[in-house]
């Protein structure tokens, strides 16, 4: 979800203001659906609160069943739209937010530039741009049978457009007209293998989207999941990598 902010705050050029913190938690929440609802709906509440009565939050969405579930958990939010709509063609007036917040969205995208250019064209000039996203490739996670986890790790980066587009997002932005360009690197690592690690948290996605892909089949992907639980049982489970969030300004 792309979440847009008409409020006025002001920030210390280059450095995350309160709303940027919000997006460090909205970030590292586990993925089961479970519990990224309901902390959405807190995320969006709480934004709402920080932005006043005068202020508005507005959340964009492609998938229509995510927009009606958030709708009905943030019911009695007078300043917060949710809208059906895509990143790549925000539904909103040109130059009317002043904070946009994008978490995991451009990484799925095959044309990461036209949605950056949206984010460029609805935010006023001197509004504030935070996006997260995860370079794939510092994924460090330990199993018993590596050839096997090289081969299942492999196949979950077809599921995103680019996996590694932290490596270039600086210069995409520079290139879609943002200015004061920051970054900062914040990993998920756990030894815990817990529901709210987001190791743990990802592993039952990962196994759905392998069952039948290249040459692995539903029992080969059950087996790897297994072993992610045995290893956890025994006290060796290992998940680490490393998710970014740049920070830009539009220029006037």
């Amino acid at each position: 979800m792309t979440v847009l902010l008409g409020s006025r705050g002001t920030s210390q050029a280059g450095q995350p203001t309160w709303w940027a913190s919000l997006a460090v938690r909205s970030a590292s929440l586990p993925l089961p659906a479970e519990h990224r609802w309901r902390y959405r709906q807190e995320f969006l509440a709480e934004l709402g609160s920080q932005v006043g009565a005068t202020g508005s939050v507005v959340g964009v969405d492609a998938s229509p069943q995510t927009l009606a579930l958030v709708r009905r958990r943030t019911q009695g939010q007078d300043n917060l739209g949710l809208v059906q709509g895509d990143a790549t063609a925000l539904p909103v007036a040109e130059a009317s937010f002043d904070r946009a917040l994008s978490v995991q969205v451009l990484e799925y995208l095959p044309d990461p530039a036209a949605a950056l250019g949206e984010l460029h064209r609805v935010l006023r000039p001197g509004g504030r741009l935070v996006v997260w996203d995860v370079d794939w490739s510092t994924l460090s996670w330990h199993s018993a049978d590596p050839d096997r986890m090289r081969r299942v790790l492999a196949i979950w980066d077809g599921h995103l457009a680019d996996p590694y587009l932290p490596r270039t997002l600086a210069a995409r932005l520079g290139s879609a007209g943002f200015g004061d360009i920051g970054v900062a690197g914040y990993s998920f690592a756990s030894t815990q293998f817990t529901p709210d690690s987001y190791g743990v948290a990802i592993l039952p996605l990962i196994q759905r989207y392998l069952a039948g892909r290249d040459d692995i089949t539903e029992e080969t992907a059950g087996q790897w999941a297994a072993e992610q639980h045995q290893l956890g049982e025994q006290g060796e489970f290992f998940f680490a990598c490393i998710q970014f969030c740049f920070t830009a300004t539009r220029s006037g």
